[in-house]
């Protein structure tokens, strides 16, 4: 590990801009700074996306530092116009509180260390705006803010074609109110985000300087645009984002999403979101280089994620589900992993009475023809629970079944039908 933290975080190539470069690495060399990053309650769960700023806290505190995570309570009720084309919409006060809730025990599921309490902190921007007159709001703060420099940042400046309300116009405010109060009152000296950020922070620092002096030692620094080596956005699947809850995207669906990355992409990958060593990674960028066939890089990605995200155990499962796929031996499935493995997969559903196979895979649609299905049958084709089956009088029962809910059916090498019994 190297002495300084910037050094890490561009052997990392994790710094885009920075406001204060030469300031910044001095700063840090020689104290223990308190940063934050924050996250807008627009919905109840982050997706991986949402980690790539955060992943950076965590390295901050690793070197020593305190990182603190703001969970937008208030800006979350107006809407981040940033990397928007069109106005959001505006959610209840009481989603906005639903999301709060379910982002900080996400927050504090993966960040937070009850061993090392004092580590990092918490906090939520409504606690500081709720009782905010109209009339203080445009005295303390918007006095402060020129127009024609409002405008030209990019977060504007973007949107001035199409349109953009005075509430989304007034987001880079309420961004930059949340610096100074956690300067003044934490002695928060750096805030980092996304690249798309770059004008909410540069706005926060302006406001320090204003309110507390032009010496005011305050810093902004953003992470590089996450993009793919074929110039598509990171994060997104067939499926739509990738989740970090696991009831929107499972422990195993998580696992696949990492262990299906590009060779081009898994290294850099292995940078951003993983707390390996250096020599690991090297060794590892070594191996897509001379074995990439092996894929130990994307396993390696895989495991580390999906333990970081959601624990041992849920590793331990998707683990067990990949490799029963893999090989076509899925009898040691629970109901519960298979439930996880084929969610995503060519589903039917039939009843629990007792059926001949080739009338079976009639009725659930696995066969378009009786003809086919004895043929496939006895040329060893398919498969019941991973048993190939090449009797055309084979019985289906429950007992055939998981816990009476559930059949595998495995046609050909690795055509996957999850079968449904219901009463």
């Amino acid at each position: 590990m190297t002495t300084n933290i910037i050094d890490e975080l561009l052997w990392r190539d994790a710094i885009n801009q920075q406001t204060d470069e030469a300031g910044l690495r001095d700063y840090v060399a020689n104290n223990k700074i308190s940063l934050y990053c924050g996250v807008d309650p627009t919905g109840d769960s982050m997706h991986i996306g949402h980690l790539i700023p955060f992943m950076m806290l965590k390295r901050f505190q690793q070197f020593g530092h305190h990182p603190f995570i703001l969970i937008g309570g208030a800006t979350g009720t107006i809407g981040d116009p940033s990397g928007r084309t069109s106005e959001r919409q505006l959610q209840s006060m009481e989603q906005v509180q639903h999301n709060v809730d379910k982002l900080t025990k996400q927050m504090k599921k993966l960040f937070f260390d009850e061993a090392n309490e004092q580590e990092l902190s918490l906090v939520n921007n409504y606690d500081w705006t709720k009782e905010l007159s109209l009339l203080d709001f445009l005295r303390d703060y918007g006095k402060n803010f020129n127009i024609n420099t409002m405008l030209a940042k990019d977060i504007v400046s973007s949107r001035l074609e199409t349109g953009i309300s005075f509430t989304e116009f007034t987001y880079q405010i309420l961004q930059s109110m949340d610096f100074l109060h956690l300067f003044r009152h934490h002695d928060v000296r750096l805030q980092i985000g996304g690249a798309d950020q770059w004008g909410n922070i540069t706005a926060g620092l302006d406001l320090i300087r204003k309110k507390e002096g032009a010496e005011a030692k305050a810093f902004g620094l953003t992470i590089p645009l996450m993009l793919k080596a074929d110039g598509t956005k990171f994060g997104k699947t067939a499926g739509g984002a990738v989740w970090l809850d696991p009831e929107k995207t499972s422990p195993y669906e998580f696992y696949q999403f990492w262990l299906n990355q590009d060779d081009r992409d898994v290294v850099k990958y292995l940078k951003f979101f993983t707390f390996l060593s250096q020599e690991d990674i090297n060794v590892l960028a070594q191996k897509v280089e001379t074995e990439p066939h092996k894929r130990e890089a994307q396993k390696t990605l895989a495991s580390e994620m999906t333990r970081f995200v959601h624990g041992e155990e849920a590793l331990n499962d998707a683990l067990t589900i990949t490799a029963a796929l893999f090989s076509g031996d899925v009898k040691q499935l629970s109901a519960k992993q298979i439930e996880e493995g084929f969610k995503n997969m060519p589903s039917s559903t039939i009843g629990k009475e007792p059926m001949n196979l080739v009338d079976w895979l009639i009725e659930t649609k696995i066969e378009p023809s009786k003809r086919q299905a004895r043929e496939d049958i006895t040329n060893g084709a398919i498969y019941i629970n991973g048993d190939r089956i090449q009797d055309t009088d084979f019985e289906v029962t429950v007992t055939n079944s998981f816990d009476e809910r559930f059949i595998i059916v495995r046609k050909g090498k690795k055509k996957y039908t999850l079968v449904h019994l219901n009463d």
